[in-house]
């Protein structure tokens, strides 16, 4: 039986909801930087140190970091759960699909607790 990506008892709605609202804060985060570099004349780090020291910004990278996270968990289990399947590969299918996944959910929370570190740490 398969399940949704979030898999709490929830059903493919909530993933398909969580996905688009989490492209909706990507497509924003996109359009704020390349607005800002179009706008800003001169990028130095006074200015990038400027930026990122105010409240908005920190909370609006880590909601993008944590969107980048949730898309990409719900994309890639919709890919491996229709192509690794044991009826295509056998046993080798169910193998590999938690291999990527593990993979993926390990690289996905070292890139997380990188960035909060990165954004919240001690100046």
């Amino acid at each position: 039986m398969v399940t949704t990506a979030t898999s709490f008892g929830r059903n493919g709605v909530a993933d398909w909801i969580i996905q688009r609202f989490t492209a909706l804060v990507l497509a924003s985060y996109t359009l704020f930087w390349v607005a800002f570099f179009f706008i800003t004349p001169e990028i130095n780090y006074t200015i990038w140190q400027e930026l990122f020291s105010q409240l908005w910004m920190r909370i609006f990278t880590l909601l993008a970091l944590l969107s980048i996270a949730a898309h990409g968990w719900i994309g890639l289990w919709g890919v491996v759960t229709d192509y690794l399947t044991t009826r295509m590969m056998g046993s080798t299918g169910l193998v590999l699909r938690m291999l990527v996944l593990g993979i993926y959910a390990i690289v996905t929370i070292a890139y997380l607790v990188w960035g909060i570190e990165i954004l919240w740490g001690a100046k």
